[in-house]
């Protein structure tokens, strides 16, 4: 099974990419911003990225829109202050371009200004990374 990992982040906190860091440690393939294009058939895509405003930014939205014949699957991982999930909007999203997507996912809270600081922690990277080799098999 082909597996590829696209992450998206403005933060200068850097928690977005530390998620995508985690997940590309326990797969052993690279994380790429949604910048770089898919190349060729994914069977699963582990999307990362985080809630901006209630929603998941236009960046990711084109990224799926650009790549829409080469993903098999979306799984969703993010990362938020509230702590809240990005699944239904990158579902919203994925469905408009009809890309399947994962009801398994993974969401973290991550610090932001004053808020949670310290997160997410070293736990929460690790199973990000366990949650996302189980289904990489």
């Amino acid at each position: 099974m082909k597996n590829a990992i696209r992450y998206y982040t403005k933060s200068k906190k850097g928690n977005t990419k530390k998620l995508a860091d985690a997940v590309s440690a326990a797969l052993g393939i690279e994380a790429l911003d949604v910048s770089s294009d898919l190349s060729e058939k994914t069977d699963r895509l582990f999307l990362i990225n985080a809630m901006y405003a209630a929603n998941i930014d236009k960046e990711v939205v084109r990224f799926l829109e650009r790549n829409r014949e080469n993903i098999g699957e979306i799984v969703n991982m993010n990362t938020s202050a509230s702590g809240a999930s990005t699944l239904s909007a990158v579902k919203k999203t994925a469905d408009a371009f009809g890309i399947p997507v994962s009801e398994k996912e993974f969401h973290c809270a991550a610090s932001w200004i004053f808020i949670n600081k310290g997160l997410p922690t070293e736990e929460d990277l690790k199973r990000a990374g366990e949650f996302a080799s189980g289904l990489a098999e």
